[in-house]
């Protein structure tokens, strides 16, 4: 009697065991019928079988030709969820931007930063520090004259340096590196550095190598697999040179508080240590040292990796287009002669900023946007996405849609041209994202790369080196966090 007895509540147990993971099996499928579709994962390793980890946006282009705007794959054990196509990518990030205004916590990144700074905080951190980042930006001259003054007398610098080089091949990533890094570093630090300044060239070998190791095969491991972080050493390298970087800023700001006068702030570091001494008064705890060496860290980055290789494209692709290099050098003739260019000239320039706009889609040097997370539960496209959810916007897809683009895989300034000749603003133009994370430094940006391309091609006219031919010329780019073009040479022969 009794092990009759046992064996039913066993044999209730057990089925009231199977109805609750039927149930739960069936309510699990419901919602993941929603969930955006992907191809189907392995164990532990999920999809990395079919990514090439080089160029991980080649194959996201591809498996979004096969299911669609939205979709899902996964990663080791974590679910991602990609976005595709200029449509999609605008309803997320601007139409509904609260929600999908998130970062997730990237091992790499969580190392490096600890959530501080401005490009991967998170939640109330990252409101404090980018609203007082863009008062600040602006306060030191973003977007207004004093910046533009302080461009006009870099490209002085840069001119000159280039024309020592008497119309020789070389090549000139590190020159135009120096001249950009320069026009944040006097924002930050309050003044410019001389391009062989050991300091300053060691500066910009630990961001640029940074930047190289992050988009290493080993790191995207690390990123999927962090436990297996003692094996991988991946985060080694990258947290060394942070080390060396961090040390040189923090000796800078100490010296600064010596002499600070909050009547008289002379740079960024200056306005983030009044907000420090007038926040020890307080409890919130937001303008600590931690958060002020990652904000230099990441506009410091920021300020010089986007633009340099934006310029660094743009004049490899004037000499793989000599014909777009004269149409520029003829606009420039017509409009400002022999003056500086300023930024006013810029809407009497309509082909010139056609180019510039057009070398920035089409080198796409950031074609997945840096990573999002939801903030919330979100309905996209009929898919539900969970808070908490791990976003990619496939920005690549935004900048070459067909439905956008007449010819989206083309060099072709006419993108941005209408039927006269006028400028013509497009909505898919996004390489510095949209909606909440956009570039925080998007208005210096723009008025960097006008006046420093438009100064370059009034001087000087670039050649390939000899012997080289158009179709020698390379546009497939080396491996990196971004898309850089591999190293090469040019001749800077002098137009005056």
């Amino acid at each position: 009697m009794e092990w009759s007895s046992c064996t039913s509540i066993g044999l209730v147990f057990i089925l009231s065991f199977l109805s609750i993971l039927k149930v739960g099996i069936f309510w699990n499928n419901h919602r993941r019928k929603k969930f955006p579709p992907g191809p189907r994962a392995l164990p532990i390793i999920g999809n990395l079988h079919m990514f090439d980890l080089k160029r991980p946006y080649k194959t996201y282009l591809q498996l979004s030709k096969i299911y669609g705007p939205v979709f899902s794959v996964q990663m080791g054990q974590r679910k991602i969820v990609v976005i595709s196509g200029y449509e999609t990518v605008k309803e997320a990030l601007v139409n509904k931007g609260d929600a999908f205004s998130e970062r997730p916590k990237i091992p790499i990144f969580e190392d490096l930063t600890r959530g501080n700074g401005i490009v991967f905080a998170h939640g109330e951190n990252w409101k404090v520090m980018r609203r007082f980042t863009l008062t600040t930006l602006r306060d030191f001259g973003m977007g207004k004259r004093a910046i533009e003054d302080r461009i006009v007398e870099e490209y002085g610098y840069l001119v000159d340096t280039i024309g020592s080089q008497e119309g020789k091949p070389f090549d000139a990533s590190k020159m135009i590196n120096a001249a950009v890094a320069n026009i944040i570093v006097s924002i930050l630090l309050g003044k410019r550095f001389d391009y062989k300044d050991s300091r300053f060239v060691r500066l910009l070998q630990l961001t640029n190598e940074n930047m190289r190791l992050a988009g290493k095969p080993l790191v995207t491991m690390y990123n999927i697999f962090p436990y297996l972080g003692f094996l991988l050493r991946a985060n080694k390298a990258l947290l060394k040179n942070r080390h060396e970087f961090n040390d040189y800023i923090q000796t800078t700001f100490v010296e600064n508080l010596k002499t600070l006068d909050k009547n008289d702030q002379r740079s960024f570091i200056d306005a983030f240590l009044v907000k420090q001494q007038e926040e020890k008064s307080t409890t919130n705890g937001y303008f600590h040292n931690e958060n002020l060496l990652s904000l230099v860290s990441n506009l410091f980055t920021a300020g010089v990796e986007t633009i340099s290789t934006t310029l660094n494209w743009s004049f490899l692709l004037m000499l793989k287009y000599p014909e777009v290099q004269r149409k520029v050098q003829e606009e420039i003739e017509r409009v400002i002669g022999s003056n500086p260019p300023r930024i006013e000239h810029r809407t009497q320039m309509p082909y010139t900023d056609a180019v510039i706009h057009e070398v920035q889609r089409f080198a796409n040097i950031l074609p997945l946007d840096l990573p999002h997370e939801t903030a919330a539960d979100v309905t996209l496209k009929g898919y539900f996405i969970p808070k908490g959810t791990y976003i990619i916007p496939l920005l690549t897809s935004v900048l070459h849609d067909k439905s956008q683009w007449e010819k989206p895989d083309m060099f072709y300034p006419e993108h941005f041209l209408d039927a006269n000749g006028k400028f013509v603003k497009k909505d898919a133009f996004m390489p510095f994202s949209a909606g909440r994370r956009v570039c925080a430094g998007e208005t210096l940006a723009k008025m960097e790369l006008f006046l420093f391309f438009t100064s370059l091609l009034q001087r000087f006219t670039f050649h390939r080196p000899p012997g080289v031919s158009i179709s020698d010329l390379d546009l497939s780019p080396a491996i990196s966090f971004n898309i850089i073009p591999k190293p090469y040479k040019m001749c800077a022969v002098s137009r005056s």
